[in-house]
């Protein structure tokens, strides 16, 4: 990982840090109020070798002292040397138990050896300093005595112990900066791991680490999109408005070898906001002047109908089971140049309909009628729907919803594509999070005043006056709904004929089909 990684994932993740950093704070702070305070009391003595005093004696008395002074702190934790100091100070402990409060140590190169004792009482702390340091002098006198004369070592205290006025243990400043730096790398640590453990799509790096296909449009994220799906209608300069715009432009410029301009449009998983890309993207062509059919192929859990406010009940099932032909079916939406033809009633059988004769000579008929064909389609993990159509069109648009989408689930749902050989198109990255580096998160520029409405601005109508009814998402309070006036037979004579057709074309499976109209 580079430091731009890094940055971007505490900019990511930073209440996270904060959060782990304050609670290993608030446990140092807690862990030092509980703790018994712990003087520290400091002696020192010199050792030394009597000599004779002359310049040899001196020198090699001194280079003998520095040898042996490390040996002599060694001692200083010793039994023989805390027994006394136990015994003059009549100290409730052991030998063993008292040593772990004393440290002796001695300077490089120096004849001096430091004493420090820590005890909860202070007076405590400097008597065993100054009794430890006078045990240690008797007990390298008595080591260091020859048989019948006199140690040449002396050890001689050059710094009594006093008691401490402050305890030196907890020392809550060092315990709150080390609490800080231990909290934050900890927290660094977690955000990292967390990062690396996580195998959600978010961004375009993601996508392009699974697939070299092209994220062909960004999508960012709004949070009134399920109250107002149609986003080029409700709020045509939004910033996800304009992103539809942008993906209608690159959508015309991918190369489909010279044949229609049919795509199928699916998702990995259900949510990942494919049904609301492909009536918007189809919206967005029709304003732009081509001729557009959008086909509801989601006959598992369709929605084109109910978003777009018009009757679904008879529709692609219909045509495909031969009881309609498309004009009859297929309805004019927004400015005449969309049409929608819905889903039609669920049928037991989608799979094998999709797959069917009657679909190829469907779409056939479409790609002759109209410049751009928008297909909705099931997800490619739960079923096989999408990767049958893909193959009999232009190829696939794979709309990835950010933070909701696994990278395995993305890698899947393209092989799922490529085992059937279906061509993919492109990757739309939808439902993608704002942040501050981002160019559409810079820059809005939408009217700052207008006297007029968007419907007005745009040139044309907001609301689809050539359907049945118009959206209650849309409807103006005490607005009535226009009656679409056609020459051709209304969608409910096919409706009201469907159930004996769905018995006559599959009795095997008519039992499981729904008995009425679905709105």
């Amino acid at each position: 990982m580079e430091f731009q990684d890094y940055l971007s994932i505490v900019r990511k993740r930073w209440l996270s840090i904060v959060l782990i950093a304050t609670l290993v704070v608030a446990g140092a702070v807690a862990a030092t109020l509980a703790a018994t305070p712990m003087y520290q009391a400091h002696a020192q003595v010199y050792v030394s070798v009597r000599s004779s005093g002359t310049t040899s004696d001196l020198l090699q008395g001194s280079n003998f002292t520095q040898r042996q002074v490390s040996s002599y702190a060694e001692l200083a934790t010793t039994p023989r040397v805390l027994v006394p100091v136990i015994e003059h100070l009549d100290l409730p402990t052991t030998p063993d138990a008292l040593a772990s409060s004393i440290s002796a140590s001695s300077p490089v190169d120096s004849s001096l050896i430091n004493i420090r004792v820590t005890s909860p009482d202070p007076r405590t702390a400097s008597d065993v300093a100054n009794s430890a340091a006078e045990s240690l002098s008797s007990e390298v006198a008595d080591l260091e005595r020859p048989e019948g004369g006199v140690s040449p070592v002396q050890i001689s205290t050059v710094r009594v112990a006093s008691p401490p006025e402050s305890p030196s243990s907890p020392n809550l400043p060092r315990n709150l900066a080390l609490g800080v730096v231990v909290g934050l790398a900890l927290g660094l640590g977690v955000a990292v791991l967390r990062e690396l453990l996580d195998t959600r799509v978010r961004t375009e790096a993601d996508v392009h680490d699974v697939t070299d296909t092209s994220v062909i449009a960004t999508v960012p994220l709004d949070d009134t999109a399920a109250v107002h799906p149609l986003i080029l209608q409700s709020s045509p300069h939004s910033h996800r408005a304009e992103s539809l715009r942008r993906l209608r432009t690159n959508l015309q410029f991918l190369d489909v070898s010279g044949g229609p301009q049919m795509f199928v449009v699916t998702s990995a998983l259900p949510g990942e906001g494919k049904s609301t890309t492909t009536i918007n993207l189809a919206i967005a062509l029709a304003d732009a002047g081509s001729r557009v059919a959008l086909v509801d192929a989601d006959l598992r859990r369709p929605s084109v109908g109910r978003y777009m406010g018009i009757e679904g009940a008879a529709g692609l099932t219909t045509v495909l089971i031969g009881r309609a032909a498309l004009d009859e079916v297929i309805q004019p939406w927004g400015n005449g140049r969309l049409h929608v033809l819905p889903s039609g009633q669920v049928p037991p059988n989608p799979s094998e309909l999709l797959g069917s004769r009657a679909m190829g000579e469907l779409l056939t008929q479409l790609a002759d009628k109209y410049d751009v064909v928008l297909i909705d389609t099931p997800p490619l993990l739960p079923v096989t729907d999408a990767a049958i159509l893909a193959r009999l069109t232009s190829g696939a648009l794979l709309v990835a919803g950010a933070d909701k989408l696994h990278r395995h689930q993305l890698q899947e749902s393209i092989g799922a594509l490529d085992a059937v050989g279906a061509r993919i198109l492109g990757i739309v990255l939808n439902r993608l999070e704002r942040r501050s580096g981002d160019t559409y998160a810079y820059y809005d520029y939408a009217p700052e005043t207008t006297g007029r409405t968007n419907t007005e601005e745009s040139g044309h109508t907001s609301v689809p006056t050539t359907t049945g009814r118009i959206p209650a998402a849309h409807a103006r309070p005490g607005q009535k709904r226009p009656v679409r006036r056609s020459s051709r037979p209304p969608v409910t004579n096919v409706v009201n004929t469907l159930d004996d057709t769905i018995t006559s074309s599959n009795s095997t499976t008519a039992s499981h089909w729904p008995g009425g109209p679905r709105a």
